[in-house]
């Protein structure tokens, strides 16, 4: 058989092929709807969650992880063709997780954190907790927090992946040390 015929034959028997768009449409779209059901079904909703969405944090912890799916989905959509790159008006996921300021960040927000922790821990001495170790890792929550908040008006990254992320290890570690320090410094 000739080249020409192969092709002409093969061309003859081609199915129709949805656009990878409408594919990936018809994979996720069922796959949500059912993990909601699961959602619904295994776990419920909270009880209070119309009275919560009227306040930034619940508001928040959806959105961001949402943005994200977004985000990795356009990634995964460009990357699945050959000649497929995430250009840099859209970051991949791994560039936005590292960022510029990896480093700073997760310097910068335990050390942020010390003053405020250190204060908080001094104040609770006066009182007389029964757990010292909780007391402390809330002292040190707070101050990590604090920290993070006022290092926003410094840091660039605003990629949600990357403050959530960095962030995130920047105040566990704040609040590590508040719950370490709480432990000694807030037993009586």
């Amino acid at each position: 058989m000739r080249t020409e015929d192969l092709i002409e034959r093969r061309a003859r028997e081609a199915r129709p092929v949805h656009p990878l768009a409408a594919s990936l449409a018809m994979a996720a779209t069922p796959a949500l709807l059912a993990t909601a059901a699961l959602l619904l079904w295994g776990w419920g909703l909270r009880p209070d969650l119309a009275a919560a969405w009227g306040h930034p944090g619940p508001v928040l912890k959806a959105i961001l992880p949402a943005t994200t799916a977004a985000v990795a989905l356009a990634g995964a959509f460009r990357l699945s063709r050959p000649d497929g790159e995430v250009g840099p008006a859209r970051l991949g996921l791994v560039t936005a997780l590292r960022g510029e300021t990896l480093l700073a960040c997760l310097l910068s927000i335990p050390a942020l954190a010390v003053l405020p922790t250190a204060s908080l821990l001094l104040a609770l001495r006066r009182g007389a907790s029964p757990d010292p170790l909780r007391s402390g890792a809330f002292a040190g929550l707070a101050g990590g927090d604090i920290a993070a908040a006022l290092y926003a008006l410094h840091c660039p990254e605003d990629h949600p992946l990357f403050f959530v992320t960095w962030y995130g290890t920047g105040i566990l570690v704040a609040t590590a040390a508040g719950a370490a320090m709480g432990r000694r410094w807030l037993r009586w």
